[in-house]
């Protein structure tokens, strides 16, 4: 039985709007783990574009679940984490220009000693890459504990030959990462459709999903949205 991770980031989103106070991420946060989520992921940007650091503050205080900060290795962000510590840390791409995140981290050796400063702090160390051999192999030997597979390619592919040849990598990526003896979780662009797909390969551990919970949140209410996704990965 997979977990659900589910991130609350567009919350924020729609206060920084107006700049006010609502709607509370916090509240969120509440909201979910009473219908299921395992976990609450949010992205603490470099430009703060949704949520900020006083929301990371209050969320590693009331949450009863975990806490998954995903975040550029910066070390402005490396000193955040290390002082709040959330249970996990997700090591993200960050471009200011783009939207959402468009692609895996591409692993380099000075990566090694930002997965050691964090675990250090006694936060589980998580990356987000693409569905590659070798990146995998990077991951492991750079000492992390988690690897998250970018299913973004799988969630826009329209041609069912390209979504199997997809579900194919991203099913031999998994087993590599369990193989090598990390964590396999995914996530991006997944929604109430594609899900159930990757769910089949019954490998994942974990997935984070987001954006598209907050989108059926607005019609159907945060609770049931939450729960219709707990039920898939389950």
């Amino acid at each position: 039985m997979a977990l659900l991770g589910v991130n609350i980031d567009h919350i924020a989103t729609l206060r920084e709007a107006r700049k006010g106070i609502e709607p509370e991420p916090v509240y969120a946060a509440g909201i979910a783990e009473q219908n299921g989520a395992d976990q609450i992921t949010i992205h603490v940007r470099e430009d703060r574009r949704h949520m900020q650091e006083r929301d990371l503050k209050l969320l590693r205080q009331t949450i009863q679940t975990k806490l998954n900060l995903e975040m550029a290795s910066t070390e402005e962000m490396i000193s955040i984490a290390c002082a709040i510590k959330p249970d996990t840390v997700t090591l993200v791409p960050e471009k200011r220009e783009e939207l959402t995140t468009e692609g895996g981290l591409i692993l380099k050796e000075k990566h090694r000693e930002v997965f050691a400063t964090l675990k250090k702090a006694g936060i589980e160390v998580s990356v987000f890459i693409e569905p590659d051999i070798k990146m995998i192999k990077k991951a492991k030997d750079l000492g992390a504990d988690t690897v998250e597979i970018h299913t973004g390619k799988y969630a826009n592919f329209k041609n069912k030959i390209d979504i199997n040849n997809e579900i194919k990598r991203i099913n031999d990526a998994a087993i590599l990462i369990k193989k090598l003896g990390m964590r396999a979780v995914a996530g991006h662009g997944l929604n109430y459709y594609n899900t159930q797909k990757l769910v089949d390969l019954n490998i994942f551990e974990e997935f984070n999903i987001g954006h598209s919970i907050i989108s059926r949140a607005v019609f159907s209410g945060l609770s049931e949205a939450v729960l219709t996704m707990k039920l898939i990965v389950e």
